[in-house]
């Protein structure tokens, strides 16, 4: 259906999720990977912060969603969407550059789980100590 038209691309990460989204001019449908929002993500909150960027433009129900999300957790997925509707957004025209900025719609959440070092039980957890 949405192969040859034309569309708004986005990559969006957070944490260890990676997601690819597309915008087409649509009615508001949203898909992630082949499925509908609501069978996709149980929670409602989690719904809510995908359709952030729409909110925020007023452009809720101008845009069907198409997109991939690999890698993290449901939260974590949830965000990289967000980003990446933000980011395909601006493909559309920079007029809405200042809402999605104000909203700190554009920054990437850098946080990530630290990486578990040697000598260690945890990424800074160290073994209990013995006195004997």
């Amino acid at each position: 259906m949405y192969e040859s038209k034309a569309y708004f691309y986005g990559t969006g990460r957070r944490k260890h999720s990676v997601s690819r989204v597309r915008l087409y001019p649509g009615t508001g449908k949203v898909t992630i990977n082949d499925r509908d929002i609501d069978e996709y993500f149980g929670l409602d909150t989690l719904k809510v912060i995908v359709r952030q960027p729409f909110e925020v433009t007023n452009t809720a129900g101008k845009f069907d969603v198409v997109c991939t999300v690999r890698g993290g957790g449901v939260s974590g997925q949830a965000g990289a969407i967000r980003h990446g509707i933000a980011r395909a957004l601006l493909q559309n025209g920079d007029e809405m550059r200042p809402e999605l900025k104000k909203a700190g719609l554009l920054t990437r959440d850098p946080r990530m789980k630290e990486r578990k070092k040697y000598g260690l039980k945890a990424a800074r957890r160290a073994p209990q100590f013995s006195k004997r």
